[in-house]
């Protein structure tokens, strides 16, 4: 009888140790790192001057990939339904130039704030060791501290067989802020009750306009972009619950 008594008294432990670590009422934090990974493409910059409009045939930009520290907060509704939601560090981006641009390399820097709001549903019972998910939701994105390189405050894209350097002059640039639907999905591993790592993948459809101002010796020059970032965005974390 003892070896069984020692077997039942482990199985209890074991259970016990991983019972209820994410049922209703539950609230877990987690902290981890982010690796986003844009599958950008951008329209021909469209640029307003001397009172007509024209298309930079074969311009574009793309935005290279970006890693920064990150934060959930999680409150199970349910033992199956969770409310989440994901902060971080603002990335900082990297644009540079494609086709005609491409010669300039870099075009400028922009730290990246997206708060986001997923409902997720959990698989698996509430005292589970492995916990699938799948999860939707929306993100609010917004852009500081644009910084444009020197070959784009300049102005100097702007040069034209047509125009010279006319068109040239001091070129601020501003990003339009949006919201954008956001899926995911991933796992968590409960070690027990209280600490539990998780690993998920997030596909984001974002785009922004980045509108550029350049005040030039013949007038205001406006030139417009859309830029399509749709970033899969991966997440290693840890995770206590409280």
């Amino acid at each position: 009888m003892r070896p069984y008594r020692a077997i039942t008294l482990a199985a209890a432990l074991l259970t016990g140790s991983a019972a209820h670590a994410q049922s209703a009422g539950s609230f877990v934090a987690n902290v981890g790192w982010f690796h986003l990974a844009p599958q950008s493409s951008s329209q021909p910059f469209s640029i307003n001057a001397l009172g007509s409009t024209m298309t930079a045939s074969g311009s574009g930009a793309s935005v290279d990939g970006a890693d920064t520290v990150g934060f959930t907060a999680t409150y199970f509704i349910t033992d199956h339904i969770a409310a989440e939601g994901v902060f971080g560090v603002p990335p900082k981006f990297t644009l540079s130039g494609t086709g005609t641009l491409a010669g300039l390399g870099e075009l400028g820097k922009a730290y990246e704030w997206s708060p986001t709001l997923l409902l997720k549903y959990y698989f698996n019972d509430a005292q589970s060791h492995f916990r699938p998910y799948l999860g939707a939701g929306v993100a609010y994105v917004w852009y500081s501290g644009v910084k444009l390189s020197s070959a784009m405050s300049s102005g100097a894209f702007l040069y034209s067989s047509t125009y010279g350097t006319a068109l040239e002059g001091q070129t601020s640039a501003k990003l339009s802020s949006s919201f954008a639907p956001v899926i995911n999905a991933g796992f968590t591993y409960n070690f027990d009750k209280h600490w539990s790592a998780g690993v998920s993948l997030s596909y984001m459809w974002l785009s922004t306009r980045a509108t550029l101002t350049t005040h030039s010796s013949v007038g205001t020059v406006t030139s417009t972009s859309k830029l399509h970032v749709d970033p899969i965005v991966s997440f290693v974390s840890v995770g206590y619950r409280f």
